[in-house]
């Protein structure tokens, strides 16, 4: 008997050597990586270290000795600080309601129609948004100045109104540019006027994008300081500026602890603004 023996031949093929541009992509895309991990460590662990130490049950700030939440209880029971958060509730809810009919307005206005010296209005909108706080607050009391207005929580409210209007009006329009006009043309062929078609139609297509421009205007409003130290009054100091006034005397807890308190409060209110414009 014959035994026949087979020979398989095996193909090793040798590993493709990648090109300098896919080097060059891979070098980028981990430089990148790393580069942004550093910034989101760089922005975040000073206020989760800021957020432990409120807890801390020791008075001098940096020393651990033990959890403990009396900071929060003492900052609860400060009048002064009760004062400034009321002032500042009523200024940022005032701020957001202003802000946002306006702000509405302005956006269908800018995004509908067509008029001289629309340009003109559209630069003068944005302008709040491109130029600096200090800048912005030193023009404000300018004007409060020449017109011999005290400075008041009013004033903080016009102030406040006034850049919040440009970013209440840029979040609207983001909406109205990603809505389909033929449906409020196909309300008009139904018969509907003007009026029905905007309250039936375009103000429950605009409501996600509204909504989040005035949840956008509370926060400015609630954490604003530069602005908000210019050009406020006797009686009318808000969180930011009491808080201000505090750490000139010395970081405490119960600094760390309303820092906090503000840092929850804006992020929730970030957070719920994009899942609305998410829908």
């Amino acid at each position: 008997m014959t035994t026949v023996t087979a020979t398989r031949t095996q193909t090793v093929t040798a590993p493709r050597r990648l090109t300098r541009h896919e080097i060059r992509a891979a070098f980028n895309k981990r430089v990148l990586s790393w580069l942004a991990i550093g910034i989101f460590l760089f922005l975040y662990v000073p206020i989760i270290i800021l957020v432990i130490y409120s807890f801390n049950a020791n008075s001098v700030v940096g020393v651990w000795t033990g959890f403990s939440t009396e900071w929060y209880q003492a900052l609860f029971s400060n009048r002064a600080m009760g004062s400034a958060f009321r002032v500042s509730m009523w200024v940022a809810i005032w701020t957001t309601v202003i802000s946002t009919v306006l702000g509405t307005l302005a956006a269908l206005v800018l995004e509908r129609f067509r008029f001289r010296g629309r340009l003109t209005f559209d630069a003068v909108l944005y302008l709040p948004i491109i130029i600096p706080d200090i800048v912005m607050a030193l023009s404000t009391l300018l004007f409060f100045v020449i017109f011999t207005v005290p400075l008041s929580r009013y004033t903080i409210l016009i102030a406040h109104t006034a850049f919040n209007i440009s970013f209440v009006a840029v979040v609207v329009r983001a909406r109205l540019a990603d809505m389909d006009v033929a449906l409020e043309e196909a309300a008009a062929d139904l018969g509907a006027d003007q009026w029905i078609t905007f309250r039936r139609v375009t103000l429950p297509l605009l409501m996600p994008g509204i909504v989040s421009g005035a949840l956008l205007a509370f926060t400015l409003s609630l954490d604003d300081f530069v602005i908000t130290f210019f050009v406020s009054g006797p009686g009318s100091t808000t969180l930011p500026v009491r808080v201000y006034s505090m750490i000139k005397f010395g970081v405490t807890p119960e600094v760390n602890a309303i820092s906090t308190l503000m840092f929850l409060g804006s992020t929730l209110l970030v957070i719920v603004s994009l899942l609305l414009q998410r829908r």
